[in-house]
C-alpha cells in the first residue's frame, strides 16, 4: 500500500481512539485460513520466502487487504490438498475469516475473494514390500 491507513474501530471516543492497521487484518486472516482443512499453504512471495528460510514465520503471506468504497476486501491466494473439494474448503476459508476478524475487530468486511492458485500432490513414500 503506498499510503499507511489506519481502521478506527472504536464508537465511544470518550477513551481515546482504537486503530488497526491493514497489516493486522492480514495477520489475523492468514492465521484464520490456515485452520481450514484442505489448505497445503498460503502463496508468498520472494521477501516472505527469504524470512521464512531465517526461522520466522509470515502470517500474512498470501494475504492482500485493500480499503474499497465498498468496504474492507480481501484476497486470499492459496494452494488447497490434492482430493480437497475446492468449493467446500474455499467456503470454509471464507467463513472461518469472516468470523474470526467479527470477533477480534469488529470490522464488517465486504468480500473475500479466494484465488486457487495450485494444487499439492501427495509425495509417496516408497516402501519396500520384500523386506526380508
Amino acid at each position: 500500500m503506498s499510503e499507511e491507513r489506519l481502521w478506527n474501530v472504536s464508537d465511544d471516543t470518550s477513551l481515546g481512539k482504537v486503530e488497526i492497521a491493514p497489516e493486522v487484518i492480514e495477520v489475523i486472516a492468514g492465521i484464520a485460513a490456515t485452520e481450514v482443512d484442505g489448505l497445503y499453504a498460503m502463496r508468498g512471495n520472494f521477501a516472505s520466502g527469504v524470512i521464512e528460510r531465517f526461522g520466522k514465520q509470515s502470517h500474512n503471506k498470501g494475504v492482500k487487504v485493500d480499503l474499497t468504497d465498498d468496504g474492507i476486501t480481501i484476497d486470499l491466494y492459496c494452494i488447497l490438498n490434492f482430493g480437497s473439494s475446492i468449493p467446500k474448503v474455499a467456503q470454509e476459508l471464507q467463513t472461518n475469516i469472516r468470523q474470526s476478524l467479527k470477533t477480534m475487530t469488529q470490522l464488517d468486511i465486504a468480500e473475500i475473494n479466494i484465488h486457487i492458485v495450485g494444487i499439492h500432490m501427495e509425495e509417496n513414500e516408497e516402501t519396500d514390500i520384500n523386506k526380508d
